[in-house]
């Protein structure tokens, strides 16, 4: 097969015209699922820094199953009592760099989690950096968290 100039030129020149027309267009936008599960983790994250236990109830499935990285383990009575009990204040919660993938009626969010708390006794700073991983269940029409574990970076 001979390939001459012109021939050379023309694929070069359609080859460019696709990589051009597939720079704009558009990325698809996130599944609705998607977008929920985002504004709920979202909810869920400021219901940790306000240490609302009716906001936290709300989001948790009855069943969630709670993990810190210290290997301690709450159900969702325990981990509400815990978040609120006032012995330490959120200064800041911040969800770096999520990720969510809607697999049916679950949810499997991860991101870095980098907090800093002040404790109530001493006033003492505590900074927290971990990696995070989240399974959020569709109950109905809602999502709730269903179990969350964490990770010490």
């Amino acid at each position: 097969m001979t390939i001459n100039r012109r021939d050379l030129a023309l694929s070069t020149l359609a080859v460019s015209a696709f990589a051009v027309s597939a720079l704009a267009t558009p990325v698809l936008a996130a599944s609705a699922d998607e977008e929920a599960v985002a504004k709920k983790v979202e909810a869920f994250r400021l219901a940790q820094i306000a240490a609302d236990p009716k906001a936290l109830g709300a989001l948790c499935a009855d069943e969630v199953s709670y993990s810190h990285s210290s290997g301690k383990v709450e159900d969702k009575a325990a981990f509400i009592a815990n978040a609120t009990d006032g012995k330490a204040k959120f200064l800041s919660i911040e969800y770096k760099d999520p990720t969510i993938k809607v697999v049916g009626p679950a949810a499997i969010v991860r991101f870095h989690w980098m907090a800093e708390q002040e404790m109530a006794a001493d006033g003492k700073k505590v900074s927290t950096n971990l990696h995070i991983l989240m399974n959020w269940q569709k109950q109905g029409d809602d999502w709730k968290l269903l179990s969350r574990a964490a990770t010490k970076l």
